[in-house]
C-alpha cells in the first residue's frame, strides 16, 4: 500500500513559502499523519508576535483543518506531540488544548525545544484515524 500526500490549502502553500520539505498530511491506509505547523496567521500566512494562547489556538485550528480536509476530525486523533520553547508555558498551552479535546483526549507528550527557525513558540503534530 502506498502512502498518499494530501495538500491542505492554504497551509501547503505557506509551507512552500518557508521552503519546508514536508507535506501537510500523509495518509497510509486508515491512518493520517499531520505535520506540525508554525502558528500561521489565517489571513496572510505570516507569523505574528502573539501570545502563547493564541499560538496554540492557531496550530490547533490548522490541525483541525488538516484532519477535516483528509476526511477525519479532532475526535479521531490518537496521539499528539506538543513541542514548545518553554515549560513555563505548559499551563497556558494545556488550558487551550483542553478546549479542543474536552472529552477522552488523545495520548500526548509535551516536549520542550530550545527554539524554532521563526518567531514562534509552539508546534503540535498528530496521528489520527480516518
Amino acid at each position: 500500500m502506498k502512502r498518499q500526500v494530501i495538500r491542505v490549502e492554504p497551509l501547503s502553500t505557506w509551507l512552500e513559502r518557508w521552503k519546508a520539505p514536508t507535506s501537510a498530511v500523509t495518509r497510509h491506509g486508515d491512518t493520517l499523519y499531520v505535520s506540525g505547523f508554525p502558528p500561521f496567521d489565517p489571513e496572510t500566512g505570516d507569523i505574528l508576535p502573539v501570545s502563547i494562547e493564541r499560538q496554540t489556538e492557531l496550530v490547533l485550528e490548522q490541525m483541525k483543518l488538516c484532519l477535516e480536509t483528509a476526511g477525519s476530525s479532532l475526535d479521531n486523533v490518537l496521539k499528539c506531540n506538543v513541542y514548545c520553547t518553554s515549560v513555563e508555558k505548559f499551563a497556558a498551552v494545556n488550558a487551550v488544548y483542553a478546549r479542543y479535546f474536552p472529552k477522552d483526549p488523545p495520548a500526548r507528550i509535551f516536549v520542550n525545544v530550545p527554539a524554532w527557525p521563526g518567531p514562534f513558540d509552539i508546534e503540535i503534530d498528530c496521528v489520527a484515524a480516518v
